[in-house]
């Protein structure tokens, strides 16, 4: 919902680091599984009970998550590049949940509903993107980007401002959870009703 509006203000900077890390013979993909691992760990770390860490990894990986687009503009983007993104960032998303519900009992059931809905949520969008794709559909709402990213109302900003409130918030974990869940739930409703208008015979 948010992440279309806030790129004109964080792309400048970013692409100015992407420029001076490209000159320094950084890639994109490098950026991509760097992130992950920081991610993954951030997970690993409230999974531990580490939630100050935790939250310093995940805002570690959205730098990162950030930087290699910006890697990827001044080198060119790849088809590669684009799947490991994606990937990567699913990878992350899941991974969080999975680290509070470690982290107490309490927690598993919200901890799943939330992941399934990240599941479903990232199949509509993958396959949004993928039928757009073969009619040759195109935006740049989000940026340049290696393929079709349809817009819903829980997207990145979304997801990780709900992650920082799960570790400002350890206690509330399962109501915001429960309540994201209903989100990403409405999310693969609007981007069906998106569909049923763009793809439509």
């Amino acid at each position: 919902m948010f992440d279309a509006r806030l790129r004109p203000l964080i792309d400048p900077a970013l692409n100015h680091a992407g420029r001076v890390l490209a000159g320094m013979g950084v890639t994109a993909n490098q950026l991509t599984f760097a992130g992950l691992a920081l991610g993954l760990a951030g997970a690993g770390a409230i999974a531990a009970g580490a939630i100050g860490w935790g939250l310093a990894l995940i805002i570690a990986n959205r730098v990162f998550d950030g930087l290699d687009g910006a890697v990827a503009r001044v080198r060119g983007p790849s088809d590669l590049g684009g799947y490991f993104d994606i990937v990567a960032d699913f990878a992350f998303y899941v991974s969080i949940p999975l680290g509070f519900g470690v982290l107490a009992a309490a927690n598993t059931l919200p901890a799943l509903v939330l992941v399934a809905s990240f599941v479903l949520t990232g199949v509509s969008f993958l396959a949004f993107a993928t039928i757009a794709a073969k009619r040759g559909a195109e935006t740049a709402a989000h940026g340049r980007k290696s393929f079709f990213y349809s817009t819903g109302l829980a997207e990145g900003a979304e997801t990780i401002a709900v992650f920082i409130a799960m570790c400002l918030f350890p206690a509330w974990f399962g109501v915001i959870a429960y309540a994201y869940a209903a989100l990403c739930a409405l999310t693969i409703l609007q981007r069906s009703a998106l569909a049923i208008t763009m793809f439509r015979d």
